[in-house]
């Protein structure tokens, strides 16, 4: 009998391959060279073991490593939209101010060419005013009547619209002379964002002009390309509203400098004028200064809230307060508002692009592009002066960027620590010790006590994003993954682990228990998705290998709600009554399955008949056997045979009370099992 082989002495470890991974990650190394690790770990004699880990853990680099540049990148668009922002804020030429919104939003967006057309209300068309990486002199000259190319869509309806191929979209009205100027240009996709100020008297904001961004090249413009574009478009507006301001200022001091008699009122008047000037200056820049020093909402209200000299809250779209503070300064706790009258009002300002007064409060909707992120509520009955009313606009643009740079920031973070959630949940016992520690290093301690949800229902693809939403927007601590199909959320409760309410449950860190919580998810997911969704709860449960098992349990509560018609609602085991006693954890549904209807079972099994079925039919007709027959489609004198065979296996008191619950609950658990 021969003796193991040990080990040669040129396996190598694949501890300083990892470590190269690290350090790589560390230095921003290309992708190329982090996918070289596997290959010289491959060449140096690394173990197959080790190998598949230096592997796993190379695909692992290359995910963070993709996540960290695209952060960087949101970062440096958000960063240069604010460059843009004080660019603005500090010319006074409107020749400077529009070339600038120009430039900047051809950088912004990387495309080929960008420009920008204003209205000539003499000519009553539109005329191209400025452009950025043209070489098209008959692009160059090109004037629209209104409501023709894409540019009359986007003036006319006050909304961003966008083409990936311009030649053959028919949603705008095509004329010779744009069509020639596009083909000379050479441009295919376009998109273009209105420039909106102010409102009219019919309650609609007044569009001043349209910025495009175009390519040469088919280009399917993202979201947030339209969001960063609308965001660029409304600084861009105040700005070409103040130097219109600056220049109609400056011919009003030029008419007053004639007029001696009216020269102390106009003095007066101008005075005023540039106090509020510098005020709004100030102020833009105050709320500028804190979106580069990565503040939250809180500190936007505070500011907001203290230059006004009301209180102000933030609310999200389901009413929900994300702050509220007071003219010093001091928080306070806030009440959920009506959400269906924060709507209204939320759309009725969304509509006009002003803040909108009503039962003696100023509310100002905060958009990223179309949606509708949150809304602005300013405690006041006296009205706004012209100066204040755009303050309180403007912070809701910063306010609108806060939140997308937040989100963004979330969506990228929960995506990483989905990954830790999936690997949980399909294999906890391979690795506990080292997912407590990756839960530690991803700022999720798994040793404390956690709620366990899991969702299903809503249009495939929208409920991941609205269960991070729900997380991101209730700040709840916690992460949310897709497993199976379904979507899974982990959140954190308190430590008080022994505490429970009167029914013996558990009791999270807000003060209720899985039950309510399920119910609570269920009704805010369905209302971001618009659909119903079902919400199953487990816990609280720590540790790996109790969050897995409480994964098991809510998995057999979502399947055991399916079956007893409640789907869109929320709940937990311990609230399904008997058939929840069951399926709870550490029950062994399958022993109590086999043991009731194992004789039944393998007789099918082994003579292929149908005699589970029929009992179940029996049961279900409530003992008539022609009802049974009707949905077995067989005769009664069957149905009769059927039952004859099941007394046979199961013994003459099959049909009494007691055994006749036993067997209806095990059908109706085989059937959950199916």
């Amino acid at each position: 009998m021969t003796e193991p082989t040990a080990p040669t002495a040129s396996a190598t470890s694949a501890a300083p391959h990892l470590r190269r991974l690290l350090d790589l990650l560390a230095d921003d190394a290309p992708a190329e060279a982090l996918g070289a690790v596997s290959s010289r770990a491959r060449a140096a004699g690394v173990s197959a073991a080790d190998l598949a880990e230096v592997e796993r853990a190379t695909a692992t680099a290359l995910r963070i490593r993709g996540s960290l540049r695209q952060h960087r990148r949101r970062e440096l668009q958000l960063t240069a939209l604010f460059d843009t922002a004080g660019d603005l804020a500090a010319s006074r030429d409107l020749d400077d101010v529009l070339k600038a919104i120009v430039r900047r939003a051809r950088m912004l967006l990387g495309t080929d060419t960008a420009y920008l057309t204003l209205p000539d209300e003499e000519a009553g068309d539109t005329y191209m005013r400025v452009t950025d990486g043209s070489v098209s002199v008959v692009f160059q000259r090109l004037r629209l009547e209104l409501g023709e190319g894409l540019g009359g869509l986007v003036a006319q309806t006050a909304r961003p619209y966008a083409t990936h191929d311009y030649r053959t979209d028919d949603r705008f009205r095509h004329t010779r002379n744009i069509n020639a100027g596009v083909l000379d240009e050479g441009l295919v996709a376009i998109l273009g964002v209105p420039l909106l100020l102010g409102s009219s008297r019919g309650g609609t904001g007044k569009v001043i002009g349209v910025l495009f961004a175009a390519d040469r090249a088919p280009r399917v413009f993202s979201p947030d390309e339209v969001a960063l574009l609308c965001s660029l478009a409304a600084h861009a507006a105040i700005a070409i509203d103040t130097a219109r301001a600056l220049a109609d200022t400056r011919s009003a001091l030029d008419g007053l400098a004639a007029a001696n008699a009216e020269l102390a009122e106009a003095n007066a008047a101008v005075r005023a004028h540039s106090a509020a000037m510098r005020r709004a200056e100030e102020s833009h820049d105050r709320l500028t200064d804190l979106v580069l020093r990565g503040r939250d909402v809180k500190d936007v209200a505070a500011a907001v809230a203290g230059l006004l000299g009301s209180p102000l809250t933030i609310h999200d779209p389901g009413g929900r307060p994300l702050a509220a503070v007071r003219p010093d300064g001091v928080a306070f706790a806030a009440d959920s508002m009506d959400a269906g009258w924060l709507a209204e009002t939320a759309e009725e300002s969304r509509t006009g692009a002003r803040a909108v007064h009503r039962d003696g409060r100023w509310i100002c909707a905060v958009l990223a592009g179309r949606e509708l992120m949150a809304r602005l509520v300013l405690h006041r009955r006296e009205p706004l002066d012209d100066s204040d009313r755009r303050l309180f606009e403007r912070a809701s643009v910063v306010t609108g960027l806060l939140l997308l740079l937040r989100r963004t920031v979330a969506e990228t973070e929960n995506r990483v620590r989905g990954e830790l959630i999936t690997d949980l949940l399909t294999d906890s016992d391979r690795d506990p010790a080292g997912l407590v520690e990756r839960g530690r290093r991803l700022g999720i301690d798994l040793d404390r006590p956690h709620l366990l949800l899991l969702a299903d229902g809503g249009a495939r693809g929208r409920l991941a994003p609205a269960a991070m939403r729900y997380l991101f927007g209730g700040d709840l601590r916690g992460v949310s993954a897709e497993h199976h199909g379904s979507v899974v959320l982990l959140i954190t409760t308190d430590d008080r682990g022994a505490e429970t309410d009167d029914r013996g449950a558990a009791i999270d860190d807000r003060g209720a228990d899985p039950g309510d919580v399920a119910r609570a998810a269920a009704a805010q997911l369905g209302q971001l998705v618009q659909a119903p969704v079902t919400v199953a709860a487990a816990g609280p449960a720590r540790g790996v290998r109790e969050l897995a098992a409480a994964y098991g349990e809510a998995v057999r509560c979502l399947s055991a709600m399916r079956v007893l018609g409640r789907t869109g609602q929320g709940a937990c085991v311990e609230e399904l009554g008997f058939l929840g006693v069951v399926l709870g954890n550490g029950r062994n549904v399958d022993g109590f399955v086999s043991a009731t209807l194992g004789p039944l079972l393998e007789y099918d099994a082994q003579r292929g008949t149908h005699l589970v079925r029929t009992l179940g039919a029996y049961f279900g007709s409530g003992g008539s056997l022609v009802r049974a027959k009707d949905e077995l489609h067989v005769h009664v004198n069957t149905v009769v045979q059927r039952l004859e065979r099941v007394q046979v296996l199961l013994g003459h008191d099959w049909n009494e009370p007691g055994r006749a619950l036993e067997l209806q609950l095990a059908l109706r658990l085989h059937q959950l099992k199916e």
